[in-house]
């Protein structure tokens, strides 16, 4: 697939983590329409294109019911609101995610359960679940991190046990498949997220919620504006947790063009595979997997690597941007140190804490900047110093 990697060979090159203008410039024209379409309207609070973005989302996800929000964080929330999550309950989440994760159960008085991961997706322990469910448990919150998702066929069948709804963290994994089904079709509900850095982004913060269940899907929508149907009368206690129409309408842009930039995404994965293979780096670098009946969508290409943080200072050097995601996972951070649950032991989310880094995987990414890429790495490891 690709020419062998020549160390040095890339100099010169540069390879931003992510580059957004690359994928708005085919695009500005259409997008730059829809905004004046709103400005044109002076609809800027729900309406006619969030009505029209969550009609054309639960198609594309094939989902009962989508419900837009104001973030991938407010997702979350709004979906433990909507299930009642509060103080005295639990709710298991990993201890290796984004902080949202397990933020969200905090801030409903609920207590996050943190589970170790897999060791080999880094997606959360199905085992662990099942052994952390207890009388107060009220939800299980499997993330399906960087793109791939969590083992659900386990989760499915432990949450039915013990009578307990799942709530998908999605909000990395537009797309993503388990089996013959996609992420957000094995819970009660499923959050997705629209930070502009997402397979598919906004220009700022939006976010999901999807559900087979229309009685819940009326809770969200309801908790979305303040718990007030009709204005101004509020049933319940809910939160200004609307999507502005302005997103809404670049959404409803760059939808269609979701698969396309995933199969992109997809294809430079695969690249990064062969070139790694040619530079003889598998000792030194543990390339992210995707297991037989899974579908990746590579919201981010996450190696593990030793030394780490020296190899990240080199790849700095050789003008190739990166990012670890995480470095602290929830049991370390401070917020949580009077948990029990933050006492435990977590070994694997540990390790990968050390090692984890992001490398460059965005569509537009070129052959010859991912080549940069393994052949600065290559030189790291045989103790070159960086092209020039």
């Amino acid at each position: 697939m690709s020419r062998s990697v020549t160390p040095g060979s890339a100099a010169g090159v540069s390879v931003p983590l992510l580059d957004l203008t690359a994928q708005y410039g085919p695009l500005r024209q259409d997008i730059l329409a829809a905004i004046t379409r709103v400005c044109d309207s002076q609809r800027f609070i729900m309406g006619p294109e969030v009505e029209a973005l969550e009609r054309e989302l639960a198609l594309l996800l094939e989902a009962g019911h989508a419900v837009a929000v104001s973030s991938g964080t407010d997702a979350l929330l709004v979906s433990l609101m909507a299930l009642g999550v509060g103080a005295g309950h639990e709710v298991i989440t990993p201890t290796f995610s984004f902080f949202a994760t397990a933020g969200v159960v905090s801030r409903l008085g609920a207590t996050p359960v943190f589970v170790d991961v897999d060791p080999v997706t880094l997606n959360i322990d199905s085992q662990a679940v099942e052994r952390a469910i207890t009388s107060r448990t009220r939800a299980i919150m499997p993330v399906h991190l960087f793109g791939l998702a969590a083992d659900m066929a386990p989760i499915v069948e432990t949450a039915a046990r013990a009578g307990v709804p799942i709530v998908e963290d999605a909000a990395q994994a537009i797309g993503a498949r388990y089996g013959d089904r996609q992420v957000g079709r094995f819970g009660v509900a499923a959050c997705f997220s629209f930070f502009p850095s997402k397979n598919l982004g906004a220009f700022g913060d939006a976010g999901l919620v999807t559900t087979p269940d229309a009685s819940l899907a009326g809770e969200i929508r309801l908790l979305r504006n303040h718990g007030a149907e009709p204005k101004y009368l509020h049933s319940r206690v809910g939160g200004n947790f609307r999507i502005d129409a302005l997103q809404a309408a670049v959404l409803r842009v760059k939808a269609p063009h979701l698969a396309a930039w995933t199969e992109a995404r997809r294809r430079n994965a695969a690249r990064y595979r062969d070139l790694f293979a040619r530079a003889g780096l598998a000792r030194e670098v543990e390339l992210p997997v995707e297991p037989a009946g899974y579908r990746h969508i590579y919201n981010q290409f996450v190696i593990r690597a030793r030394r780490r943080d020296a190899l990240r200072e080199h790849l700095a050097s050789c003008r190739v941007g990166t990012e670890v995601y995480y470095p602290v996972p929830f049991h370390r951070q401070a917020c949580f140190a009077d948990l029990a649950a933050s006492r435990g032991s977590f070994p694997v989310a540990d390790r990968a804490a050390e090692s984890v880094l992001a490398l460059p995987i965005y569509g537009e990414l070129t052959p010859e900047q991912q080549e940069h890429v393994v052949s600065s790495i290559a030189d790291f490891v045989a103790g070159r110093p960086p092209a020039r």
